[in-house]
């Protein structure tokens, strides 16, 4: 798969790649992801593009989470099968 270079298009575009993701509280995505999918149903904590940390509670699996994200942390994310869209 070539390297995804984050947003190609306009931040309307969608996706061009998609990366599975394991939550690590020390290390970020390889890129900024430009939205999350959500396979299984739960919480997920991720660091903002910004800088900031939120949880975003009780997310249903099969949607996707529209936030950039440069990294999704183990603690207090239960949901799983997420996925990094670029």
């Amino acid at each position: 798969m070539p390297t995804p270079t984050f947003f190609t298009g306009n931040s309307a575009s969608p996706a061009e790649y998609a990366a599975a993701v394991t939550p690590n509280d020390n290390t970020d995505l390889t890129q900024l992801a430009r939205g999350l999918y959500i396979g299984a149903s739960g919480d997920v904590n991720v660091d903002l593009q910004d800088g900031g940390t939120v949880l975003f509670v009780g997310l249903i699996g099969g949607t996707i989470l529209p936030v950039r994200v440069r990294r999704v942390r183990n603690t207090s994310t239960t949901a799983s099968s997420i996925v990094a869209l670029y």
